[in-house]
């Protein structure tokens, strides 16, 4: 089958021998021009802007976005359907994964990392995943454990919230079974490839509500629910039209945030991995470990992030190599700030969108606001792209590739710099060799 993980890694594999793509980089071998480039969006059945993967294969081939990663929460089959559909269109798939995790000290400590809402949690990301179809037993077991956790505190968060509408005169009737069945019906996705995140469960309970009461008292009757002062409208409120008072994401957001977060009534405690065990996962199955850096993305800056120096020697205290950005969330001048000086202190760069929320924005990374990335930083993150290319080409040939199986810096080479340069180079060559083999050279 075409459209296995097991075929698109095996595909990426036979673009050439490890020798071969080293002469192609040391010929200069590359995109004639700068391909856009996005390392991290979301896929379906994660919760996402896109319906499909297919709608996020093609958004970006039209938007003439040609290397696209995804970094999927805990399930991988989809990634043989995206890789199929992304050689379609000339389009170089990477894989990752997100994880969620604890610093226990950090949490004792009251100390905000990537979290602006809980002191210790911290999101890591693996860039350039292999080892997925099959993978080993220690990544079977840390991932079991995950999706274990992840899958109690779903179901019971689904009782407590349908409690809670139902005790406020709005029942639903809505299970964890009929979540799931929601998700399945709309991506049409195997059930066992579903694992539930706050982001479905708000969804569901938002439909549920949509198809019980008419359009024009919903606010109001989920006024009740959400616990607000009072749910009269203000004359503004009423004279606005119903599809920008029941906007469907905000009323997502306003159950979320009134009644599943922490102190809220929905609220369940969280089990997770510890962020070494999370690093040893991403390992375990072949990636980067990657910290995705928040910076301005709120305000004040976690305290973990500031000044960019400490994030810096945080980040490398820790033995990551590798860090990403969701530009959207940043002004241009912050983002430029924080990019050039970790990049300078050896980190490679990525960066991505996430599209883990129904709006369907652009493809290619912007700032706030829709400003674009300056174009040095972009030549940054085209960069990182390259760095993970080759990452997951040389370990699909069983070499070291960017970090070796502890998370060590592939000894290769004398410093960051010189292992940078090459692995962008290298990565540059692999690129434009699937490019050439799909007869869509970027030029």
């Amino acid at each position: 089958m075409g459209d296995t993980v097991e075929y698109a890694l095996q595909s990426l594999r036979e673009l050439g021998s490890v020798s071969d793509m080293r002469a192609a980089a040391g010929r200069g071998v590359a995109p004639a021009r700068r391909p856009r480039v996005n390392t991290h969006i979301h896929l379906p059945p994660n919760f996402s802007a896109f319906g499909s993967v297919r709608q996020a294969v093609e958004l970006a081939a039209e938007q003439d976005v040609r290397v696209l990663g995804c970094g999927n929460y805990y399930n991988y089959d989809v990634y043989g359907e995206f890789a199929a559909l992304a050689r379609q269109r000339g389009i170089f798939p990477l894989f990752g994964t997100e994880i969620i995790a604890l610093i226990d000290p950090l949490v004792k400590a009251g100390v905000k990392v990537n979290d602006p809402g809980n002191p210790g949690r911290i999101y890591a990301c693996g860039k350039g995943i292999t080892r997925i179809a099959p993978m080993s037993a220690e990544a079977q077991r840390l991932i079991g454990v995950i999706r274990c956790n992840d899958r109690q505190r779903m179901a019971t968060m689904i009782s407590k919230l349908e409690a809670i509408f139902a005790e406020r005169g709005l029942p639903t009737g809505l299970t964890e079974d009929a979540v799931i069945d929601m998700v399945v019906r709309r991506h049409e996705c195997p059930r066992d490839r579903v694992y539930l995140q706050e982001r479905h469960v708000c969804q569901a309970f938002q439909e549920a509500v949509s198809a019980k009461v008419p359009a024009g008292q919903r606010v109001e009757k989920l006024a009740n629910v959400l616990g607000t002062l009072t749910p009269a409208l203000s004359q503004g409120e009423r004279e606005k039209p119903a599809s920008e008072r029941e906007n469907p994401v905000k009323i997502q957001n306003q159950i979320r945030s009134r009644l599943m977060k922490a102190g809220k009534p929905a609220f369940v405690e969280e089990k997770f991995l510890s962020f070494e065990e999370a690093c040893r996962l991403i390992l375990e199955l072949g990636g980067i470990p990657c910290y995705p850096t928040l910076a301005d993305g709120t305000s004040p800056i976690c305290p973990y992030e500031d000044p960019v120096d400490k994030l810096i020697e945080n980040i490398k205290g820790n033995g990551i190599h590798c860090a990403e950005f969701i530009p959207i969330r940043n002004r241009p001048e912050v983002l430029s700030r924080y990019v050039k000086a970790m990049r300078a202190a050896g980190l490679a760069i990525t960066a991505g969108t996430e599209h883990n929320t129904l709006d369907l924005l652009p493809i290619e990374p912007a700032c706030v606001g829709g400003a674009p990335v300056p174009d040095d930083v972009k030549e940054i993150f085209w960069e990182g792209a390259c760095v993970v290319a080759a990452h997951k080409f040389l370990t699909l040939h069983g070499q070291c590739g960017f970090v070796d199986s502890q998370g060590r810096p592939n000894p290769e080479y004398k410093d960051d710099e010189a292992r940078i340069r090459a692995f962008a180079q290298f990565g540059a060559a692999v690129m434009e060799t699937y490019f050439r083999t799909t007869n869509r050279s970027h030029r």
